[in-house]
């Protein structure tokens, strides 16, 4: 295993969340409030960051990203915030537009999380070509600092436009985070992103080697080091020992997003903090949780636990 910096057994872990936008509920607007109350519960639990996903054309309730960003920034203060942009759906433009006035909006520090994406019935019914994914990706996001740099931009890629210069800029440079998991993904986030967003689906084995492949990518690029190098983490935060095993036996019988169960975090303020260090051992800097219990009284009350994680962790 290598470790991200010598020091980073030394830093405090940072714990911010992402949270959940997609609700099966016939009440529309019982949604969007479950994402406030998260939204809140997460600032007073002390959480690091607080960030909303990114998908599109789902048939079940979905609240995109942008307009529900706008309205946590409400519940929010100076700590880190962002949201993920799947950059091959996006116009650059526009999605540069968005998230400057969603920096505008913050009162510290935006990040844009990125990926990919996948899906065919997303990208087709999108309009994007899904082949074109990775050189989509890497146009939209050169386009898109030249645009937060205040400059002018032309494009004749897979965008075609002349002359486009975004108002207003965005306060404070946007940190890119870009999401991967495949090798050649990873090696792209080592070369152009500012902080490399590892996949929630890998067991703590899997990341340290992922997390190889990253630093090795790093150093055959001539990078430092950079300051974060984080990982989504599904969780649960439970009340008791026994509380931990009921909601493990449940998420397990039912399969939970195909992921291993291992990669999955389920257990009680203690067992959760202890998990995070190992984490943290390897040389991640950040967990980026979700909560994975569908109760909306759990998941809040698991957000809530996170500050004993806190405690923990930090003593």
């Amino acid at each position: 295993m290598i470790l991200n910096s010598p020091d980073s057994r030394e830093r405090r872990m940072r714990i911010g969340i992402s949270i959940t936008s997609s609700y099966q509920t016939k009440d529309v607007r019982d949604g969007a409030r479950q994402m406030i109350n998260r939204a809140n519960a997460a600032a007073l639990a002390g959480l690091d960051s607080l960030f909303v996903g990114d998908h599109h054309v789902v048939p079940t309730p979905y609240y995109q990203n942008t307009p529900m960003m706008g309205r946590l920034l409400a519940e929010w203060d100076s700590r880190d915030a962002g949201a993920l942009f799947l950059l091959p759906l996006w116009n650059p433009v526009l999605a540069a537009e968005q998230i400057a006035t969603l920096a505008c909006i913050a009162q510290g520090k935006f990040i844009m999380q990125c990926g990919l994406g996948a899906g065919r019935q997303q990208f087709n019914a999108m309009g994007a070509n899904i082949k074109h994914r990775p050189s989509s990706f890497e146009q939209a996001i050169e386009c898109m600092r030249a645009l937060w740099a205040g400059e002018s931009v032309t494009m004749d890629g897979r965008w075609t436009f002349e002359g486009a210069r975004i108002c207003p800029l965005p306060p404070l440079p946007i940190e890119i985070w870009i999401g991967a998991s495949a090798p050649v993904a990873i090696e792209r986030a080592a070369r152009i992103g500012d902080a490399w967003l590892a996949d929630p689906g890998l067991t703590l084995e899997q990341a340290a080697r992922a997390l190889e492949q990253y630093n090795t990518a790093l150093a055959a690029f001539g990078r430092a080091n950079p300051t974060t190098v984080a990982i989504r983490r599904d969780i649960y935060v439970a009340e008791s020992a026994a509380d931990a095993q009921d909601t493990l036996a449940l998420i397990t019988s039912q399969g939970y997003r195909g992921f291993d169960p291992e990669a999955l975090i389920i257990g009680t303020s203690e067992d959760v903090a202890s998990q995070f260090q190992a984490f943290g051992e390897l040389g991640f800097t950040d967990i980026i949780i979700r909560n994975l219990h569908r109760d909306p009284d759990k998941a809040i009350a698991s957000t809530v636990r996170l500050a004993q994680v806190r405690e923990f962790l930090n003593s």
